[in-house]
């Protein structure tokens, strides 16, 4: 079985969250006071014995006798004086007084000094102790003595003094004189003195009053100390100061006896006869006293003996004498909640108070005094009848003479002390909690379950010398106690955090929560006994101490069973653990290596812990008897149950963590605003990270040493993978085949005995890992409280600061998360030292934190942070030589350790150094160490994984582009620029230029797709085009097609011959429409036409999306130049035959696109004036409107229309049916319907109907608008631009005949003064200039008697005919001049080249044809004065047509 001592997650996490189950098991395991009492009323064994055989539970370890000059006083006063003793624990003083002497001296050591205060005539009739207040006096005095005589009261300063090697704080004590700080008792004599944390003094007077002394560093006037009655109104102050207290004949009640409790801030007051009082001190401590209740009869309610037993007894209560209380004393609420105050009564009986009602329990302040629960009188002799299952005690009346009389008692976080005067020789009564398991008695389940709760309590005697005077605790060493203190003051279960008391007297009310849980942390507990005769100091073993014991004299293995049963194994094996590991301390001795290894073979020993096993495995026999019938039966699933070894290392590890597990390892001083400081102790942290240690080390010795369990499992196998905490469940396996039984098949048991053996070890390693885990973290703990938190986390932001605050110890070892934040506090530790004011170097503090937590600082952190020394020493470096090999240096040092390096703020360093080699290597090392397997969109990460895995590599990349974004001047918060000669300085463009380069350069060397993407795309953003162009690697054209093509449809390099071009039909972003220009022009580029020409294609085709397209203007640019590049493709002449006919298609369809996209511009034009028009016309002018088909285009509707109509056609492109069929016809824009019939090379002959119904619309349309003139005018204008020159496609004769009609339409109604020429004119501006042509069509009207049925209109076609002869002669006579000119033709209105001779050909054809119409001319049935015009006119021409002046005439 292998095993590892590296840290891993999952153990520690695992190992984490058990440990908090035991927590919170233990945690719920202890009970208040309140529930043990109310419980042990209903059990037969309140108190029982310490086992003779064992060691004792308390014992003499030393007795000192008194000082020789006090017995000298006393014997001179003849005991005849005022002797008063007691003991002051806070300054480790026992304490004195002979009359009007006081002395003091230690009580745990005899150092020969004994000082001695002596008032001037007065007896000393009472003493106290109290802590100064802060600003008072000098920080010398510490403490204040205050001293009552019969006339006046004194304050004595004491001021402490520290042994010169720092170890007792109270090495020697001083008393210092306070003249001005005294006040006269007003003949009140003061009988006892009580002093509370906060420093108030309260002094009770035998004349029934309390008193408050009061003091301050008053001035002037004011008194610096004052008396003030704290019990009485106005008129008890009359009678005390006028009348004596000879004329006061009432009965006088004096207070004997004054307790403060320091949590709850309450006084509580006992007089003479056994009237109790208590006191408000405020929710604070430092209110006015407020008395609150008073009760003389207390009486248990649950107490039969002074109750109703009282009348049906009366004979033996008169024998008894009611006991009176000898001592009363506040309960820690550690203890409990509810109970406030203890009373001891003479007869050993013990009262226990509330101030608050039972309905009321949630009462901050007191409200009443009321006895909630009692405890018997404790047995006189030790051990009689004391076993366990004895009968009850308080049950049975003890003979008078072997009643417990008790004089004195003292009471301390549980444990309880009796001074017995029963007898001649005078004892201890010791009565302490009982720690060990409560043994099941027969009964009922009811009963049991209660006595499982009660309290239960050992009783111990202890002989000693003389008659007991006093009693204190004997307080921990200053240090010990702050460190527990700092250790358990924020518990949930902790009650003096706010205390003003000191550390020492708040860390021993931790010992209320028992032995058992806190023997681990606390010392023993010692109190100091004063007696007529010396001195006795009294120890108290705990368990532990018990069991070291037993060790050391090698007891019997009877004795060492009997320990295990009574504390239970799981507790039995702690302390064995505890003993094995060196946890306790021990003040006389240290535990030696006998009793260690002894303990270690305890802990192993599975006679005393027992073995793993399955629970419920008795369920798994066979028990059906015979005839019994088991269908249905409830089988009972079996769990693994660990021995008593592993119980105790979780009990121990538990313990260790509870007072930090779920606690905050940072705290705010002072308001929310505060400084953040640690929230443990240096020395807390120090005694625990040692406990850590010692029990990891232990462990792992022990798993070396191949012990215990470790060596049963080791010659096993492999069964480390076996057990989870949380996966620990019942797997069936099959056992074997049949054992012989009546049932023919066997019990299936889950787990064999080796797999119970190695699913402990696992779960015991797992554990010690958490172990190892919790004492680094403190470690790293101690080291950033050395350094200052509160500097180093003042540079984290507000987000880090409040994690940090909530961070818990838990947390920190167990999560991601406190790995992070442990990180960043290392970072800045680490700032500390190599910053420009640092403290050191990195080798100084890497040592220490590899050594010390090497879990959260390894070998990686330390090369990181080299290396950013080495930055920052290039940073301060002004030679460029040695800045470039310092900034090579940490590159160096970086590259081998990728994954686990800051990138972000260390490539930003190497940024600011201009070493952008490192920028862009580093974040592309990470990304190979992260991801080994290589690029993830090759399907290699698992999908789950796939985001997590992109996430992490861009934000790897995105350190790259940063500085590009840097570079190019986009970052605007990208870190805090180094300071070194010249990094700061604004770059010129060339260098910037340069630097942008490199970083290409080095970024596109990289074989990494995803990142080549992932920077193309960057690039493209940052408008980076031409760099990406001149710079980009191999896979940028497929990263442009994919980019491109959502669908994934990348750009075909040959298209189809059947389908040159196709284009996907889904919508086009700007972002895509940027990628594919930029192919396009990479292409380009690459003189690749054809593939250019085909992207500039899919510029233009693909459709928009949400109005955020290409507009059309752009889309024709983009026509144009995939034209332009087809014609390039075209003329390459090194393309095959097969390729260029592809180019040609290609060519072809392109510009038949381009024709078709400016078709559409036009009628987006055109739709866009008529809206304008048609808003701009008013509603009401219909008259005067000029627009056709007034009832269509005369409102605001028509001018949406047109409006939407313009903005659907500048979204897509459209095919030439749409725009004729959908635009140009329904909004009648009849001259691109002309142009969009004439592109498409309609199919019909000349005398096509929808031709010559267009053209007619057209002309109608131009007529409406501006008459003959007009129409003639758009006919010149289009019939021009559409005259192929044979003839097709313009139906000239329907033209001609149309315009003729409206002609003589318009002339013979006076509409319009047309002229003879205006229709030859357009008709010859239509052919350009071709008079034959049109001759043709008016002798193709003329000679067709079917069209022509007027005889007026047969006379209009000749006078044109006339116009078209003399066109058609001018232009022969010019070519017979032979020479070129350009001649202004009056019919065309326009200007022609003529060139070359005369034809005689051209000369007959006009002779023939003026004759020819001549004759028509005459045959007309009209009459002469109105042909004779026309007729001279043919005649004229016909005769002087060879005369070359005779055209000078017209």
């Amino acid at each position: 079985m292998a095993w590892s001592d590296e840290i891993l997650g999952p153990d520690v996490a695992s190992a984490g969250l058990h440990v908090s189950d035991y927590i919170c098991r233990d945690a719920s395991g202890i009970l208040d006071l309140e529930e043990g009492l109310e419980a042990s009323r209903y059990t037969s064994h309140p108190y029982s014995s310490h086992p003779k055989e064992w060691p004792p539970l308390a014992e003499v370890v030393g007795t000192r006798e008194l000082p020789p000059v006090l017995n000298e006083r006393y014997n001179a006063a003849g005991g005849e004086g005022t002797a008063l003793c007691g003991i002051f624990p806070e300054i480790r003083r026992a304490w004195a007084s002979v009359d009007n002497s006081l002395f003091l001296w230690r009580f745990d050591k005899w150092d020969g000094q004994c000082p001695e205060y002596t008032c001037q005539e007065q007896a000393i009739c009472a003493i106290g102790l109290v802590r100064s207040k802060p600003g008072v006096f000098i920080e010398a005095i510490q403490y204040l003595l205050v001293l009552a005589t019969p006339l006046e009261l004194i304050l004595v300063g004491v001021c402490c003094t520290t042994r010169v090697d720092g170890g007792d704080p109270y090495d020697e004590i001083t008393l210092q004189t306070l003249p001005e700080y005294t006040v006269p008792t007003d003949g009140v004599t003061m009988t006892c003195i009580t002093c509370t944390d906060k420093g108030l003094i309260f002094l009770a007077g035998r004349d029934g009053h309390v008193y408050e002394m009061q003091y301050t560093a008053g001035s002037g006037w004011y008194k610096r100390c004052r008396k003030v009655c704290i019990t009485s109104g106005f008129g008890g102050l009359i009678s005390r100061w006028v009348l004596p207290n000879a004329f006061n004949f009432k009965a006088v009640d004096p207070i004997v006896d004054m307790v403060s409790d320091n949590e709850r801030h309450i006084l509580y007051a006992r007089t003479r006869d056994m009237k109790l009082q208590v006191f408000d001190l405020g929710e604070n401590g430092d209110g006015p006293p407020k008395r609150i209740a008073e009760e003389k009869n207390l009486i248990d309610p649950h107490d039969a003996q002074f109750g109703l037993r009282r009348a049906t007894t009366s004979r033996f209560v008169s024998r008894t004498a009611r006991p009176s209380i000898v001592c009363f004393a506040p309960l820690s609420i550690l203890e409990s909640k509810y109970l406030h105050l203890v009373a001891v009564l003479s007869d050993g009986k013990r009262l226990y108070i509330s101030t608050v009602s039972s309905g009321k329990r949630t009462a901050q302040r007191p409200q009443c005094l009321k006895i909630v629960a009692s405890r018997p009188s404790p047995p006189l002799i030790a051990g009689a009848g004391l076993n366990f299952g004895s009968l009850p005690v308080g049950g049975i009346a003890q003979p008078e003479d072997l009643a417990l009389k008790v004089d004195t008692s003292f009471y301390s976080g549980g444990c309880s002390v009796f001074s017995d005067s029963s007898s001649s020789m005078s004892s201890l009564l010791i009565v302490n909690r009982d720690s060990t398991v409560q043994q099941p008695l027969s009964g009922s389940l009811g009963v049991n379950a209660r006595g499982s709760r009660a309290l239960r309590e050992l009783v111990l005697s202890l002989p000693i010398e003389g008659q007991m005077l006093s009693m204190a605790d004997i307080l921990p060493q200053p240090e010990t106690s702050e460190a527990i203190y700092s250790l358990y003051s924020d518990t949930e279960a902790s009650s003096f955090k706010d205390l003003s008391e000191s550390f020492e007297k708040a860390t021993t009310k931790l010992r209320a929560r028992g032995d058992i849980s806190m023997q681990h942390i606390l010392p023993r507990r010692k109190i100091v006994v004063f007696s007529t005769m010396c001195m006795t100091e009294v120890v108290f073993n705990r368990p532990v101490d018990i069991l070291r014991r037993l060790l050391e004299t090698n007891a019997p293995r009877s004795l060492l069973e009997d320990f295990f049963n009574r504390f239970g194994v799981g507790e039995a094996a702690a302390m064995c653990l505890m003993l094995a590991a060196r946890l306790v301390s021990f003040e006389e001795n240290l535990i030696t290596n006998v009793v260690s290894e002894k303990a270690a073979e305890a802990f192993e020993d599975p006679r005393l812990v027992g073995k793993p096993q399955l629970d419920g495995s008795a369920s798994l026999l066979n028990t059906r008897t015979p005839g019994s019938f088991s269908m249905g039966q409830i089988v009972q699933e079996a769990e693994p149950v660990f021995s008593g070894a592993y119980e105790g290392l979780c009990l121990c590890s538990s313990r260790l963590l509870f007072p930090i597990w779920e606690l905050p390892v940072m705290n705010i001083q002072g308001s929310s605003d505060g400084v953040i400081v640690c929230r443990l102790s240096s020395g807390a942290i120090q005694v625990l990270e040692s406990k850590f240690r010692s029990l990891e080390l232990f462990l792992r010795s022990r798993r070396d040493k191949r012990r215990g369990l470790y060596g049963y499992v080791a010659s096993l196998g492999d069964f480390t993978g076996s057990i989870l905490y949380e996966n620990v469940g019942v797997q069936s396996r099959n056992a074997g085949a049949g054992d012989g039984l009546t049932s023919n098949k066997r019990q299936r048991l889950p787990y064999s005995h080796a797999e119970l053996y190695a699913m402990e070890v696992r779960a015991m390693e797992c554990l010690r890992r958490l172990l190892r885990r919790s004492s680094e973290a403190l470690f790293l703990l101690q080291m950033l409280s050395q350094h200052h938190v509160t500097r180093l986390v003042q540079v984290l932001d507000l987000n880090t600061r409040k994690k940090l605050i909530e961070l818990t110890f838990h947390q920190l070892v167990c999560s991601d998360e406190g790995d992070q934040l442990a990180m960043r506090l290392i970072s800045e530790l680490m700032e500390y030292y190599i910053g420009h004011d640092g403290r050191g170097t990195v080798d100084e503090i890497s040592a220490k934190l590899r050594d010390g937590c090497p879990s959260y600082f390894n070998e990686s952190d330390y090369k990181y942070f080299v290396a950013v020394e080495c930055l920052e020493r290039a940073s301060l470096c002004a030679n460029t030589e040695e800045r470039e090999n310092l900034s090579k240096e940490a590159f160096n040092y970086l590259t081998k350790i990728p994954e686990s390096a800051d990138l972000k703020t260390v490539c930003k360093r190497f940024e600011d150094l201009r070493y952008y080699e490192a920028v862009v290597r580093l974040p592309l090392l990470k990304v190979q160490a992260l991801h080994p397997s290589g690029d993830t969109l090759d399907g290699q990460v698992d999908r789950s994984q796939h985001e997590n895995v992109l996430a992490q590599r861009e934000h790897c990349y995105a350190i790259i582009t940063d500085a590009l974004r840097s570079l190019k001047g986009e970052c605007k918060e990208f870190g805090t620029s180094v300071r070194f000669a010249g990094a700061g300085s604004i770059l010129n463009k060339v260098t910037r230029d340069k630097y942008i380069r490199q970083i290409i350069q080095l970024s596109v060397q990289w074989a990494d797709q995803t990142f080549h993407e992932y920077l193309y795309g960057t690039m493209i953003e940052m408008d980076f085009e031409n760099e990406l162009l001149e710079y980009g690697g191999s896979d940028l054209a497929s990263f442009l097609q994919n980019a491109g093509q959502e669908t994934g449809q990348k750009v075909s390099s040959v298209p189809s011959m059947s389908s040159p071009v196709t284009h996907t039909e889904t919508s086009i972003s700007i972002k895509r429409a940027k990628y594919l220009d930029i192919l396009a022009r990479f292409y380009v580029m690459k003189r690749q036409h054809f593939q250019a020409g085909h992207v500039l294609y899919m510029l233009a085709e693909c459709p928009s999306s949400d109005g955020m397209g290409i507009k059309l203007e752009q889309r024709c640019q983009y026509l144009s130049s995939a034209v332009l590049q087809a014609k390039n493709a075209s003329n390459n002449g090194a393309a095959s035959s097969s390729q260029g006919a592809i180019d040609d298609g290609l060519l072809d369809m392109l510009e038949a696109k381009l024709s078709v996209l400016r078709f559409q511009m036009k009628l987006k034009e055109e739709l866009e004036a008529l809206a304008t028009r048609l808003d701009s016309v008013p509603s009401s002018s219909h008259q005067d409107d000029s627009f056709p088909d007034q009832n269509i285009f005369r409102d605001a509707e028509n001018a949406k229309k047109a409006r939407d109509a313009a903005n659907e056609l500048s979204v897509d492109l459209k095919n030439v049916t749409q725009l004729y069929n959908e635009f140009a016809v329904p909004f009648e824009l009849w001259e691109i319907c002309l142009e969009i019939l004439n592109f498409a090379s309609y199919s019909g002959d000349t005398d096509s109907r929808i031709v010559r119904e267009t053209w007619a619309k057209f002309l109608d349309q131009a007529l409406s608008r501006g008459g003959i003139a007009e129409a003639c005018s758009v006919l010149k204008r289009v019939g021009h631009n559409l005259y192929p020159g044979d003839g097709a496609f313009i139906p000239l004769d329907a033209l001609c005949l149309h315009l003729e009609k409206k002609c003589m339409e318009r002339f013979n109604s006076n509409a319009e003064l047309v002229g003879d020429e205006d229709v030859p004119r357009a008709l010859l501006a239509i052919c350009k200039g071709a008079a034959e042509p049109v001759l043709n069509v008016y002798d193709q009207l003329l000679s067709s008697g079917a069209v022509l049925s007027s005889q007026d209109l047969r006379l209009r076609l000749l006078r044109s005919v006339l116009a078209v002869l003399r066109e058609w002669s001018m232009s022969a006579q010019a070519e017979k001049s032979g020479t070129a000119r350009l001649m202004s033709s009056h019919f065309l209105g326009g200007k022609f080249q003529i060139t070359g001779g005369l034809n005689q050909g051209v000369q007959d054809k006009i002779t023939s044809a003026a004759n020819r119409f001549m004759t028509e001319v005459r045959r007309l049935p009209l009459p002469q004065s109105q042909t004779e015009a026309v007729y001279r006119g043919f005649r004229e021409l016909e005769e002087h047509f060879l005369n070359p002046y005779y055209f000078n005439q017209f």
